[in-house]
């Protein structure tokens, strides 16, 4: 079953240019927001399948990676491409809103 990968900076570049799209939510456990945006993640992971890779990004244990995508606030969710980004969204998103723009990236 398809589960939530939690990245490390290292791990990161193995999954960054993936062929499948990757999904990565920058997170913080002290985040009211974030906290309401995991179990969403874990419904998006089952529904995408193999399609996708979905991730989280601890930004207190992550900082430069956090800082290499520019995240200011937190939730922010990114889906890669080929390394390239191809959706930002800040905020808790929705189920539906998440696996839209993974499909738009091609899973």
């Amino acid at each position: 079953m398809p589960e939530v990968i939690h990245l490390t900076t290292e791990a990161f570049h193995k999954v960054s240019s993936h062929e499948n799209p990757v999904l990565i939510d920058f997170w913080a456990p002290w985040c009211g927001p974030c906290r309401m945006q995991g179990p969403i993640l874990d419904d998006v992971a089952k529904a995408a399948g193999d399609k996708a890779i979905i991730a989280k990004v601890n930004v207190d244990e992550e900082p430069l990676l956090a800082g290499q995508f520019g995240v200011q606030s937190i939730p922010t969710l990114l889906v890669l491409k080929d390394g390239r980004i191809q959706s930002r969204m800040v905020g808790v998103q929705p189920a539906h809103t998440l696996l839209a723009a993974l499909q738009q990236a091609g899973a």
